[in-house]
């Protein structure tokens, strides 16, 4: 069962091959199986999960009409919100908040009868590249225990890829959805801005945030998108009409259509890193697609850019963050600025610290002239080139990263960190659509990623890419989890 696609389950409980309850008890004991010594989740829901798989298995019983995701297991990144459970963004500041309501994507998600299992590990606050700013433990690779998943999202890119959940959700501020999906050898998709509502999603950066899922195949990153990819009321930033039938136009012919390569930004790229790079678009040739060279220069400034204001949002949406409204209260506190004071000091981890800090700095008097409006006005100048990019063709291709996965603790720079992002800064900072689809192994038997940008609002246009390239290279099960458990 662990090999079959999300699409293929939802087929299997429809026919009557599969019941909503074996579905959900063998993801479950692969769970807990496995997640010991992966660590993808935080939290585990078993028995959520079980009751509304056998609820289901009623409903279907009585001949009631199921949703769209019926029986499908899916884990959630514990920065989206689930009514009545516990919402830690990975942080002891939040370890005893419950969420009061439900993000729109998971509402949603339930409403087609999806079974949530359980909530998993990110960088604190998400913000992080390898998972292991978590305040709690640090997620492992399936492909390898020693290395890192990614981030911030590693824990769901994790759980896809050890095949303890078909489908997971992450969220991308800067490439957290596309690095850990290119780090596990899964397919990760960071949405157009505006295009899944951000309501329940704890605020990062809120001109840059998407929510977006991960699976093993394009087909099921389709069939979430069509439900999830809907207006929303409650969000001021979500995009109308946005009803799309993403699965039909997978299967678009691509002859014809034609491919930018920026060839200037990623002349740096380690030879190894852009022999794969070229393999993967030779696949697109033999597919009728061309090529031209595109003007991106403006993106070797992203990772300033981004760090400048990614930094400038979070200081103002952690601000809320206090010690009085919610979360945990430092018990050293003893009047009103030292419950500020202390509660932030006890329930921040360093790298969130350190980013509040920056972004204070940019934002305060004197220098918000100098860097955060200066940001502001490269990164209109880099949508502008995106836009005159786009001009000469359908798609954008790029790396996901600059290297596969490496070794957990094994960079301490966090200017190294930050230059993880560079491939994938630019898709947040323009608001596009983007995707990690895997494009094979780096000779150490890491897996490696191939990333697709499409303008706004082709979110359709980029599945129907990757989905084509995903014919002709498959992805993998990490060896080590390719296995039936008893």
């Amino acid at each position: 069962m662990y090999n079959k696609s999300a699409t293929d389950l939802h087929i299997a409980f429809i026919e009557g091959k599969l019941t909503a309850l074996e579905i959900t008890e063998f993801f479950l004991k692969r769970a807990q199986k496995f997640d010991p010594e992966i660590q993808a989740f935080l939290t585990i829901y078993s028995d959520r999960a079980l009751e509304k798989a056998r609820l289901l298995d009623k409903r279907k019983a009585a001949g009631e009409k199921v949703g769209n995701l019926a029986a499908i297991p899916i884990a959630i990144k514990d920065n989206i919100h689930i009514k009545g459970e516990i919402t830690t963004c990975a942080s002891k500041f939040l370890s005893n908040y419950r969420a009061p309501f439900d993000s729109t994507a998971t509402r949603l998600l339930e409403e087609q009868d999806a079974i949530i299992i359980g909530k998993t590990n990110l960088d604190e606050f998400a913000m992080g590249s390898t998972t292991e700013k978590s305040a709690y433990f640090p997620t492992k690779n399936p492909w390898n225990l020693e290395c890192t998943p990614g981030g911030s999202s590693g824990g769901s890119a994790a759980a896809v890829a050890a095949r303890l959940a078909p489908i997971s959700l992450g969220s991308d501020t800067g490439g957290s959805i596309r690095q850990p999906a290119a780090f596990t050898g899964t397919v990760g998709f960071k949405p157009t801005y505006g295009r899944v509502s951000r309501y329940g999603l704890v605020a990062f950066g809120s001109s840059l945030d998407q929510i977006g899922p991960f699976a093993n195949s394009v087909k099921d990153i389709a069939r979430v998108m069509e439900v999830i990819g809907a207006h929303c009321k409650k969000d001021s930033t979500s995009l109308t009409n946005l009803k799309e039938n993403y699965t039909e136009k997978l299967t678009n012919s691509l002859s014809g259509k034609t491919i930018g390569i920026p060839r200037e930004f990623i002349k740096g790229l380690d030879p190894l890193m852009r022999e794969n790079f070229d393999e993967s678009l030779k696949v697109f040739t033999n597919l009728g697609v061309k090529f031209v060279d595109v003007n991106l220069n403006l993106l070797k400034h992203s990772v300033s850019i981004y760090y400048i204001l990614s930094t400038a949002e979070a200081s103002t949406n952690l601000a809320r963050f206090d010690g009085i409204r919610y979360g945990n209260r430092s018990k050293r506190a003893e009047t009103l600025d030292e419950i500020y004071d202390y509660s932030k000091e006890d329930g921040f981890g360093p790298e969130v610290k350190q980013r509040i800090l920056l972004g204070t700095y940019v934002l305060s008097s004197g220098y918000q002239d100098a860097y955060y409006k200066k940001a502001q006005k490269v990164r209109t100048l880099i949508i502008r080139e995106f836009k005159e990019a786009f001009a000469l063709c359908d798609m954008i291709a790029m790396p996901v990263t600059p290297e596969p996965a490496f070794p957990i603790g094994s960079i301490s720079d966090p200017i190294k960190l930050y230059m993880q992002d560079l491939y994938t800064l630019s898709a947040n900072l323009a608001g596009l659509p983007a995707i990690s689809v895997p494009s094979g192994l780096h000779p150490n038997g890491m897996p490696l990623g191939l990333q697709l940008l499409g303008p706004q609002l082709e979110d359709a246009k980029v599945l129907n890419f990757a989905h084509q390239f995903e014919l002709k290279v498959k992805g993998q099960v990490p060896p080590a989890y390719d296995k039936e458990i008893s």
